[in-house]
């Protein structure tokens, strides 16, 4: 039997910038939250690439793109989009009550 989903509130909806990535850190690991169209994405806030924070580069629409090399990913889906990027990064469910944003430990 599987148990439920823990959740962890890790952010206030108003906190993540339409335009600019938003670090946390939930059970020691680095998580870029972004806001796009109204909905709050998450994903790992390290590039695939060359190891930098996503968190330090930008992201438009649904694209963020690593500051060291240039690198893009989907927010949604964690694809890799623009070279020199080939390798996916991880992407997180995020669940949204009363303007908190969470997170699961359970999926990191």
């Amino acid at each position: 039997m599987k148990l439920p989903k823990t959740w962890t509130m890790v952010a206030q909806v108003q906190d993540i910038d339409a335009s600019t990535p938003y670090l946390v850190e939930l059970n020691d690991r680095m998580i870029a939250l972004y806001r796009t169209d109204g909905v709050v994405y998450a994903t790992d806030d390290t590039c695939s690439h060359a190891e930098a924070s996503l968190c330090e580069g930008t992201y438009h629409g649904y694209i963020v793109t690593c500051p060291r090399h240039g690198g893009q990913f989907d927010i949604r889906s964690g694809q890799a989009v623009k070279m020199p990027t080939v390798s996916p990064i991880e992407v997180f469910p995020v669940r949204v009550e009363n303007d908190e944003v969470y997170l699961s430990p359970d999926d990191l």
